[in-house]
């Protein structure tokens, strides 16, 4: 007999990847904590494997999770597109501005999916500087922004707090004194509460590397040359720390949706700025 996943199921496990914790989702899905570990379990029974690795602070994923997550994803966001967009062709074209840290996970894919069910619509992402960005959204270019909401262009209509999770390079000791740490170059707002939460910590740190872009903190982690902050969707499967107490809990990322006000009542734009919603 084949095997089904059902998709109530993995709606429960990305959102427990999500928050960063069973209690944080059970929160988040109106459930309690005991139902929501019992969907989880019955998942990995469907599955034959774990998916999660649980501690007193939290989840990470098994490698199992992280070879599930990106098709969860993708299921659930073909799944209410499905429900919501069959039976309306919609046209046009929209541009969306995305953090290079979600350019970089399944957000463009469900983006794609949402072209192929309407192959008149012409759909743009971008991941830019902020004042790139901003000039694009003010050229009209992009009609949506999800961002960290300091460095929105415009008001947010929606915000959602997301955690973040330590990226540990290969080799490297997390008892280190000081820490060999590896930065998003420039200021803002996730690079300060890092070394913060470090500093509270009383843990020395040091910094082993910079670079203003994902593929240069990924690039430097893989190279073993120390330890990053990135959203569990970016953590690659050997970069993953199973040790919850080896290191400082991480602050929340708040990212936050813009939407350009000359864009209100395009249906395009609205079936876009829903996925977007879903998908975070």
């Amino acid at each position: 007999m084949a095997r089904d996943l059902e998709t109530a199921l993995l709606r429960s496990f990305v959102t427990v990847v999500r928050e960063g914790s069973i209690s944080r989702a059970a929160t988040a899905l109106g459930h309690t904590q005991p139902a929501l570990s019992q969907q989880v379990r019955k998942l990995e029974s469907a599955v034959g494997r774990p998916l999660l690795h649980r501690s007193p602070s939290g989840v990470t994923l098994t490698r199992a999770g992280e070879e599930l997550l990106p098709y969860a994803q993708r299921i659930l966001s073909l799944s209410a597109q499905a429900l919501t967009e069959a039976g309306r062709a919609l046209t046009g074209r929209c541009g969306v501005g995305l953090l290079e840290d979600l350019a970089a996970s399944q957000l463009p894919q469900a983006l794609a999916d949402l072209a192929r069910l309407h192959p008149g619509a012409r759909l743009e992402v971008l991941s830019c500087s902020n004042a790139a960005m901003r000039e694009a959204y003010d050229e009209g270019r992009v009609q949506l922004v999800l961002d960290e909401v300091p460095d929105l262009p415009g008001p947010p209509r929606w915000t959602v707090r997301r955690p973040l999770a330590w990226a540990i390079g290969q080799g490297v000791d997390v008892a280190a004194d000081p820490l060999p740490v590896v930065l998003f170059s420039g200021a803002c707002s996730w690079r300060t509460s890092v070394l913060e939460s470090l500093e509270s910590a009383d843990r020395r740190w040091r910094v082993a590397f910079e670079s203003n872009s994902l593929v240069g903190v990924l690039a430097a982690v893989r190279a073993g040359l120390g330890v990053a902050a990135l959203l569990p969707t970016n953590l690659e499967p050997a970069m993953t720390c199973h040790d919850t107490d080896a290191l400082p809990s991480l602050p929340d990322v708040e990212l936050g949706l813009a939407r350009h006000p000359r864009s209100e009542g395009d249906p395009l734009i609205d079936a876009v700025e829903t996925a977007l919603r879903r998908m975070n």
